[in-house]
């Protein structure tokens, strides 16, 4: 980390995963245009060693489901040296990846790119560091961080932008442990499984990362039977046609903020195949012919319980139980398994923790939705007059982009333009 930043910074920006990356991306190119006095000043901290990108998740074979072109930079700014294209001709596989012929690397490629492109960029990121608040001093922000060390400090801003993340969700009632868990770090709890006994999984989800992870439990351990439960009655394929695909387009974000609260429920409605619960065609059909091919041989391994749901699992010395209820029957089967996976999906940031007692001066909806300006920025009290921007938690007003990749270049191109409108006003009014 530099040792030449201000006492206060521009901008503070709360984790650094993808969204924030993107963002350090946009802030450098911006200030390389611009002369030195009207740069702006950045700081990130993350509460990981390292910079990652849910390495739990990288399962082999694994591919992206966007397009490489949505990389960090290329729609905001084609000649830029962030490009995938650019990590690519760096890396000495360009021709080889156009000889792949497709649209869509492996996660491993992308998050490789994504570690690329964050040793590249000269961002001052404090790792090992957790923000535990912030409050508003009435000329600057202060965001308490925890180290990893257990040391605590305060950083100064003018704005923060926060990228939390998102934080696995679990059915209420269910306790993680060794046996127990959620499909975010799915590689790391298996290879710490205490041992495999009873040659048995099961995977609740029916999405893509639920396929995924019932797939390559039934290719890791060729002896053990695979179960998923879901409440559909089968995987649903992912919308990925190019008509639904403009839902993600950077133009649809000012269509689905000037919309009414209903219509903006309706087109969420309307396009949640294109993300939600649904599933890639190639690997349903995949799974599904893995299965029927399996009641041939009489060899079950896989076994895809639709219409089910199942118990909150019991860890016992010899493993874990759980109850597996297939609804329109009644019909229950109990197994003993090695381990139960839940890829049930993620929520985003808890803002009102993080703001803490900040958070009576900023906005929120009666249903707890923050109220968010266009430009991904807080309403709060006139108080307030530093900006509080939100990179996540933003698809009530800003649509299905809000936490996804897909939108990450333009709409990191339109917080720096937002960031230093404000700073130039800033010090107009300071003068």
């Amino acid at each position: 980390m530099a040792n030449t930043l201000p006492d206060v910074v521009d901008i503070l920006g709360v984790g650094y995963g993808p969204s924030n990356l993107g963002l350090a991306i946009a802030l450098e190119e911006r200030n390389a245009r611009v002369p030195a006095g009207d740069r702006l000043t950045s700081m990130f901290v993350e509460r990981q060693p390292g910079f990652t990108w849910h390495p739990g998740m990288l399962l082999p074979g694994a591919t992206m489901q966007i397009s490489f072109l949505k990389d960090l930079a290329t729609q905001r700014n084609t000649g830029s040296e962030y490009t995938f294209l650019e990590y690519l001709s760096q890396r000495g596989r360009l021709t080889h990846f156009i000889n792949l012929q497709t649209f869509f690397p492996s996660r491993l490629e992308f998050h490789d790119y994504l570690t690329w492109a964050a040793d590249k960029v000269a961002a001052d990121v404090l790792y090992g560091s957790s923000a535990t608040g912030v409050a508003w001093t009435g000329e600057h922000f202060e965001v308490t961080v925890d180290t990893s060390e257990g040391e605590s400090r305060t950083l100064r801003s003018r704005d923060v932008v926060l990228a939390g993340g998102l934080t696995p969700k679990l059915p209420a009632g269910v306790v993680t442990g060794e046996r127990v868990f959620h499909n975010h770090r799915v590689l790391d709890h298996l290879e710490g499984l205490p041992a495999i006994r009873h040659q048995r999984f099961v995977v609740v989800g029916a999405g893509q990362s639920a396929a995924e992870v019932l797939a390559h439990l039934h290719e890791r351990y060729p002896g053990a039977e695979v179960h998923a439960v879901f409440g559909k009655y089968g995987y649903s394929p992912a919308d990925d046609s190019p008509y639904a695909n403009r839902v993600f387009d950077p133009e649809a974000v000012d269509d689905f903020y000037t919309s009414s609260p209903q219509l903006r429920e309706q087109l969420i409605a309307y396009h949640r195949s294109t993300n939600y619960s649904a599933v890639d065609l190639p690997l349903i059909e995949e799974l599904y012919e893995r299965e029927y091919g399996e009641r041939v041989s009489g060899d079950r391994r896989l076994f895809v319980h639709g219409a089910s749901e199942v118990s909150t699992p019991r860890e016992t010395g010899a493993g874990v139980e759980v109850s597996v209820h297939h609804r329109p029957t009644g019909r229950k089967n109990t197994l003993l398994c090695d381990a139960v996976i839940f890829a049930t999906g993620f929520q985003p940031l808890d803002l009102r923790a993080i703001l803490g007692s900040l958070a009576q001066d900023c906005r929120f909806a009666a249903d707890g939705t923050p109220e968010v300006h266009r430009d991904y920025r807080l309403r709060t009290a006139e108080n307030v007059t530093g900006g509080i921007y939100l990179q996540g938690g933003t698809e009530h007003s800003h649509g299905l982009t809000s936490s996804l990749l897909s939108n990450i270049a333009v709409r990191s191109g339109e917080l720096v333009d937002s960031l230093a409108s404000r700073a130039m006003l800033d010090a107009v009014l300071t003068r």
